[in-house]
Order: structure tokens, then C-alpha cells, then sequence
């Protein structure tokens, strides 16, 4: 029988240009609103849509909010691609190639007295497939046009995340 541990989760504390410089709980680096290494996932399939899932209602921040198919943070000693796969699979239930696309920092106060203040690296990769969700971490999921989801988030920027509003704009100037 496997026996179950409520394992404390650490973030990477970085500078501006992304450097490590500590080690910090999850939750009191989210309290404090310290600068810490992320990722987010952009996943498209093969007619160009866009994945992307709501929010559990248990997460600790951001529940029930729209954003894109995955996004975590790296534990201490693992890089971002190896933190971004591992996540894919436990979040959304598969994995594919995934590709840097771009980098770039946000600070956000959010609910629950949480602040976020992240170095994103955003990767992107290629499914087809439906996903096997964890329901711990997503609520459901969704294909949407890049097109029709830009017109959403200007028409109702409150059904998704901080981090997404933000992420998405920069990936569409760089299409």
C-alpha cells in the first residue's frame, strides 16, 4: 500500500535576469510575492486551436479561471523543461514535444492574499488528443481559436488567469 505524505513544496528564488539566488516555500514565496522561476504550456493542435483548462475550485489561487493547457513552477534542482513535462502529464494526463518560445516577468496581487511574481518561461508544443485530467488541478478543458479567444479576453478578461492575460499577447506578436 502506498502511503501518503503531504510533501511541502519549494519554488526557485531568482534576480531579474532569471539567476538563482534561494530556495523558498511555495506558499510563503506566493505570501511575500518574492520573484520565482515558472512555466506556462501553450499546447495546439493540429488545426492551430489552442488548449486550454479552467482552474479546479480547490486551487489555492485563481480557482475556476480559464488558462492555457498548463503551469507550474520547477522544484529546486530540476530544470524547466523536466519540471514542465512532469507537470503535463500529472495535470493533464499526457505528454509532447515541448519548445522555449519565450520569457518574461509579471507581478500580479491576487486572491487569498497571494501575490505573484514570477520569471515565466513559456513553452509550447503540439496534441492532438483529449486529455485525462487530474481533477485536483482542472476543472475541464477546452480547444478554442486563437482568434476567437483573443476577442475573449478583451470581451471578459475575468474568466482567465493573470499570468494568461498576460503571456497570451506576447506569444501573438511573436507568431
Amino acid at each position: 500500500m502506498q502511503q501518503m505524505t503531504s510533501e511541502v513544496e519549494h519554488v526557485i528564488l531568482v534576480d531579474e535576469q532569471d539567476q538563482e539566488i534561494g530556495v523558498m516555500e511555495k506558499m510563503q514565496a506566493h505570501r511575500e510575492g518574492r520573484l520565482h522561476r515558472a512555466f506556462s504550456i501553450f499546447i495546439f493542435n493540429s488545426d492551430g486551436q489552442m488548449m486550454l483548462h479552467k482552474r479546479a475550485a480547490n486551487k489555492y489561487h485563481s480557482p475556476g479561471l480559464w488558462s492555457n493547457a498548463c503551469c507550474s513552477h520547477p522544484r529546486p534542482g530540476e530544470d524547466v523543461l523536466q519540471a514542465a513535462n512532469r507537470r503535463l502529464q500529472e495535470e493533464m494526463g499526457f505528454t509532447c514535444r515541448l519548445s522555449p518560445a519565450f520569457k518574461f516577468s509579471y507581478r500580479a496581487s491576487l486572491d487569498q492574499g497571494m501575490t505573484e511574481n514570477e520569471f515565466d518561461h513559456v513553452l509550447t508544443g503540439r496534441y492532438t488528443g483529449s486529455p485525462v485530467l487530474n481533477p485536483d488541478e482542472v476543472a475541464e478543458w477546452k480547444w478554442m481559436d486563437t482568434g476567437l479567444l483573443y476577442e475573449d479576453l478583451q470581451l471578459n478578461p475575468d474568466h482567465y488567469t493573470y499570468w494568461f492575460k498576460a503571456a497570451f499577447p506576447v506569444w501573438l506578436r511573436l507568431m
